[in-house]
């Protein structure tokens, strides 16, 4: 009960944040905690924070909100834990409910509310919305406007290709089935080539692949940002439209989006549709391992450059897939490839979050960033389109424009060429 006598509002799952031991595995794997050494910044100590929160032993006030804003999503918590807490379910009914009650700035509400959810899950106001960046980039006028700005302007890609996928694109090998294939909002219209390219592997992994006109937002911008009914209804506009036709599989080559996507289920508990959907969907390096993939395509070796792998938060530890992309990518390296130091430590792109949180995610980066200039490599490959910006900016603050930064499907690309 609140101090005035009336009920307080239940927005975590009772079961689930109980489960938590406070037992401090997790302390290791948090980047924030890493970087802060503040409790209040780990994720037991979050979790705290929002059951005295539930219970009105914690107001809702800025402090408490600041600890959870700085938390970055990553999930990292999940796969240290020993008791298999739900972090991430906790962290997005925690968020749902800081946004209904807590006032935020006139900027961070134009960030969250207008640009992160109104703007980058629609490709035609993204792209609309980027032309003045791209022309203030190409202008080199970024030093004339204040540091938030000129670190955003960094984030953009040298190059941007809108993706040009047909509804369907046939096998170009001996016919094994039929998979759906999620073009994203980010990726489609940064990294279209990557798209082209991932549908081209799945082409010649004997794989017709059907990217549905009517596809949207997979949710998890909305998601992550408390939100959820917002996700919840992308959620249903992406079971409609996959679910014309049989699919043996449903393909993403994004990180962030694949999680939020396998997680349909909770987001719309109770709905097989979601429930099917969810088991259906495949991260891109997932399928092409469980296809033999690496097993056939690649007969010789490119040049030899030394190659390093970042694992994307939401595909090593929401997923937990780290084998598979490993397995690609040596495929091609050989014994070229190198292991990053910290590789599933947050580069700090986290989504949105370089944008809402931009000196965390500047230490993040400067991090990962120090991390892969030892590997010595001459590439970095990974999964995410938000973790390719966020190192492709790093690498050029720090002077480092010779190491390339590729995602997996682009890199499997250029060597089957």
């Amino acid at each position: 009960m609140s101090s005035n006598g009336t009920p307080l509002p239940r927005f975590l799952d009772e079961a689930k944040s109980l489960a938590c031991i406070h037992c401090g595995l997790c302390l290791g794997s948090c980047p924030t905690y890493l970087e802060t050494g503040n409790e209040n910044d780990s994720p037991r100590g979050r979790i705290y924070l929002m059951r005295a929160v539930q219970e009105g032993r914690l107001p809702l006030g800025d402090a408490t909100v600041r600890h959870i804003d700085l938390c970055l999503g990553c999930r990292a918590c999940e796969a240290a834990c020993p008791s298999g807490v739900h972090y991430g379910e906790l962290l997005e009914a925690t968020r749902d409910h800081i946004e209904h009650r807590h006032h935020r700035s006139v900027f961070q509400n134009f960030l969250r509310r207008i640009l992160i959810e109104r703007v980058f899950p629609h490709p035609s106001r993204m792209k609309l919305a980027l032309w003045p960046a791209r022309l203030l980039k190409r202008a080199e006028a970024g030093h004339l406007f204040p540091k938030f700005i000129q670190d955003s302007l960094a984030l953009l890609p040298a190059e941007m290709s809108e993706g040009n996928l047909p509804e369907v694109s046939p096998a170009l090998a001996k016919r094994r089935g039929r998979v759906g294939f999620v073009r994203g909002c980010v990726m489609n219209v940064m990294f279209g080539s990557t798209n082209e390219n991932s549908i081209r592997l799945l082409n010649r992994a004997g794989y017709d692949v059907v990217t549905p006109r009517d596809q949207g937002c997979c949710g998890a911008l909305h998601a992550h940002g408390g939100n959820l009914a917002a996700a919840r209804e992308a959620a249903r506009v992406n079971l409609a439209a996959f679910g014309h036709e049989p699919l043996d599989a449903i393909v993403i080559n994004a990180a962030g989006c694949g999680s939020t996507l396998k997680e349909y289920n909770h987001l719309l508990p109770g709905d097989p549709k979601a429930a099917e959907f969810s088991a259906k969907v495949k991260d891109l390096s997932e399928f092409l391992v469980s296809a033999g993939f690496h097993n056939t395509a690649f007969t010789a070796r490119p040049p030899a450059i030394k190659v390093t792998f970042h694992d994307a938060c939401h595909l090593a530890h929401a997923q937990r897939i780290t084998h598979a992309p490993r397995i690609l990518v040596k495929a091609v390296a050989g014994a070229n490839f190198v292991e990053l130091p910290e590789s599933d430590v947050c580069c700090g792109s986290a989504g949105s979050y370089n944008l809402t949180e931009p000196a965390m995610a500047e230490r993040l980066q400067t991090r990962k960033i120090a991390n892969i200039l030892k590997t010595g490599a001459n590439c970095i490959v990974s999964t995410n389109p938000g973790c390719l910006l966020q190192m492709r900016a790093g690498l050029d603050r720090a002077g480092a424009t010779h190491i390339e930064t590729l995602h997996l499907a682009d890199y499997l690309v250029r060597a089957l060429a």
